[in-house]
């Protein structure tokens, strides 16, 4: 089953459940995945070379742009938990966090630190970096490989550790 058609079951299930924080949550997906849907379409139109039944074909979204979607939406309620924690709100705290757990449930399996070290090692070898200013190329070559799995941030800072140890 593909992955927006599993969201809309799911959100089914959770209105027949009456579940109000998981219909809420599946809701904004829903509505964020039809929003991105809507913009590849538009990107398409602008470009003018596809006719309308074909832009309709091509404008729905993958599952990588699917995974990227929630993967955006998940980072929206980690800023959000930041910005409640410091204005000491631990009730939407609490709620942010089961926002972002439901929608943990449509993203894959993160890497470990070990499995990222491991690809960035490759990938320093592969390439032959051999100090701190190949951060770019390094960054450049492993991020299509972890995309989805592994946040930016923590990437990049593991590049960064491995390549200073050279």
């Amino acid at each position: 089953m593909n992955l927006q058609k599993k969201i809309h079951k799911d959100l089914n299930k959770a209105l027949k459940k009456k579940a109000k924080l998981e219909c809420s949550v599946l809701r904004l997906l829903t509505s964020a995945i039809h929003n991105k849907e809507i913009e590849k379409k538009a990107a398409l139109r602008k470009k003018g070379e596809l006719d309308e039944e074909e832009i309709i074909k091509e404008g729905k979204l993958t599952k990588e742009e699917i995974i990227e979607v929630i993967g955006s939406e998940i980072k929206k309620r980690k800023e959000a938990v930041l910005g409640f924690e410091k204005g000491k709100r631990t009730d939407l705290v609490e709620k942010e966090k089961k926002e972002m757990e439901i929608l943990q449930n449509y993203f894959p399996e993160q890497l470990s630190e070990e499995e990222i070290k491991q690809i960035v090692k490759e990938t320093i070898e592969k390439v032959g970096a051999k100090e701190l200013k190949d951060m770019g190329r390094i960054m450049t070559q492993v991020m299509p490989k972890v995309k989805g799995r592994a946040e930016g941030g923590l990437v990049s800072r593991i590049v960064k550790e491995l390549l200073s140890q050279l």
